[in-house]
């Protein structure tokens, strides 16, 4: 059963056992952003280890820009992250919900406690595209299966990576 939290920056209550919520942002202690789920054809996703978390591995994501669209958002951090363009990518679909997680207490910013994201998915054009880390936030990349990205995953993640990508096989 769904319980209601009051979080400590003061964001009133919201169901801390789910991580769906539809538009807007379910508060502004969260900040608005998109997840990045690059696929091939065997199902398998493209992830990213974190530099500053050896062994742990995510999908890119990034904040939304002040008047930049949920689209415009993911093209320019698949860009900024990956190095991926049109040209070797497609966007095939975008959440209609907002999943939300909070963050480990250490991690977070002042009147911050978390993230909410809408997903957004795309299909590799052909098979061989070659994704170029930034360097700053990821140090490695790998085609890997859906189950074993989410045990990889940071732990506070995991909820909202099961729930958006286990359905989508």
């Amino acid at each position: 059963m769904p319980t209601s939290s009051t979080c400590g920056a003061g964001c009133g209550n919201w169901d801390a056992e789910s991580t769906e919520y539809p538009d807007p942002v379910p508060s502004p202690h969260f900040r608005a952003g998109v997840i990045l789920v690059v696929a091939r054809g065997d199902g398998a996703v493209m992830a990213f280890e974190r530099s500053d978390v050896p062994g742990a591995w995510q999908l890119p994501q990034g904040g939304i820009d002040d008047g930049e669209t949920v689209e415009e958002a993911a093209w320019r951090e698949l860009r900024e992250e990956t190095g991926l363009g049109s040209d070797q990518v497609s966007l095939r679909s975008v959440s209609g919900h907002w999943t939300v997680y909070e963050l480990p207490v250490e991690h977070r910013r002042p009147g911050r406690i978390g993230q909410a994201h809408r997903w957004c998915y795309f299909d590799v054009v052909d098979g061989t595209v070659a994704p170029q880390p930034d360097g700053v936030e990821f140090a490695a990349w790998a085609w890997t299966d859906i189950d074993e990205l989410i045990q990889r995953v940071a732990p506070f993640r995991r909820p909202s990576y099961e729930e958006m990508l286990r359905g989508r096989r």
